[in-house]
């Protein structure tokens, strides 16, 4: 791989290749594909959770994938209420619009994988828990995650309890 020149910049491009080539594995070889998979699931995900955790989140992404990440962010009425896998799947084939055909639900399962693989648990277990139960599930079906229980996933009102 070429070298930037700016270590930061390096480290940002092979975190991101190493991404890339993860869903290439669940796609196909195609990197051009699986960037625009990543960015449509990203979105779809982002736009379904609290602003405060989708910043949380967007932290934590390689510096190219927060970018992709951000590329397009409106919050105005953001999070989307619709709460079906349905919906969240249209909003990713949406993102996918203009590349060669590719199942929704693979994009996703994909996506979920890496993000499993290479964030902090703990803020994958809060981004999931976050998401619409149908969307929960199709995650859980593919990816490890440990959700806390449901007691421990929502404080007592007035706990003070901080993320």
């Amino acid at each position: 791989m070429a070298s930037t020149g700016l270590e930061v910049f390096d480290k940002a491009l092979q975190i991101t290749h190493t991404w890339l080539g993860e869903i290439e594995a669940r796609i196909g070889p195609d990197r051009h594909l699986a960037w625009r998979v990543l960015g449509a699931v990203l979105h779809a995900l982002r736009d379904r959770v609290p602003l405060d955790l989708a910043a949380h989140v967007g932290a934590q992404l390689p510096l190219l994938v927060r970018g992709l990440y951000y590329e397009g962010f409106d919050p105005t009425g953001l999070p989307h209420r619709e709460r079906t896998l349905e919906g969240f799947l249209k909003h990713v084939e949406a993102g996918l619009a203009a590349t060669r055909p590719v199942a929704a639900r693979d994009a996703a399962q994909a996506v979920f994988r890496v993000l499993a693989h290479h964030m902090d648990p703990g803020q994958v277990s809060k981004l999931v828990q976050a998401l619409p139960q149908p969307v929960r599930d199709l995650w859980t079906e593919v990816a490890a995650v440990s959700l806390p229980e449901e007691n421990e996933a929502r404080p007592a009102r007035g706990a003070g309890a901080a993320d």
